[in-house]
């Protein structure tokens, strides 16, 4: 198991922060999107820019240094989240269920619930199931998974 880190942070992102977040979005994910014939460098480049561009993607610094990032979408009824990467030096390391524990109490404060996409096969599907999402809907690419709004104080 590697390292556990303890120090991880979320920054502002910049144009600089772009090809490298790129770079680890495509090795993270390309052999789950080859799995569902949906790898293209192109694609994978067009999509990453639309997501970045959007207000709401984080930097994820993780002793300082740029480590991954996650979009956080604030709806007048939802929270969306997207682009959620990490190095993957990093994974089961427990530093995704910290970073994905802060952005539920960040929902949890607004009252909302929290939405998100997973490819078919991939393992996220699991990581969000165990922090309290569930399916509500699939296409032949993608499943969609809620985490419902916590209930209102009596």
């Amino acid at each position: 198991m590697p390292p556990r880190p303890e120090r991880w942070t979320f920054a502002p992102i910049s144009e600089d922060d772009f090809e490298p977040l790129l770079a680890l979005r495509i090795e993270v994910m390309r052999e789950h999107l080859e799995r569902v014939f949906r790898y293209e460098p192109s694609r994978a480049r067009r999509i990453f820019r639309a997501h970045f561009d959007e207000p709401g993607m984080r930097l994820i610094l993780v002793d300082g240094t740029r480590s991954g990032c996650v979009g956080v979408r604030s709806a007048k009824s939802e929270v969306k989240i997207d682009s959620f990467y990490l190095e993957r030096r990093l994974h089961n390391a427990g530093l995704g269920s910290r970073i994905l524990e802060a952005l539920l109490a960040e929902a949890d404060a607004l009252r909302l619930p929290v939405r998100l996409e997973v490819l078919h096969g991939s393992p996220a599907g699991r990581f969000y199931e165990r922090h309290g999402f569930v399916k509500v809907g699939e296409d032949d690419i993608e499943a969609e998974y809620e985490r419902p709004a916590p209930p209102r104080a009596p």
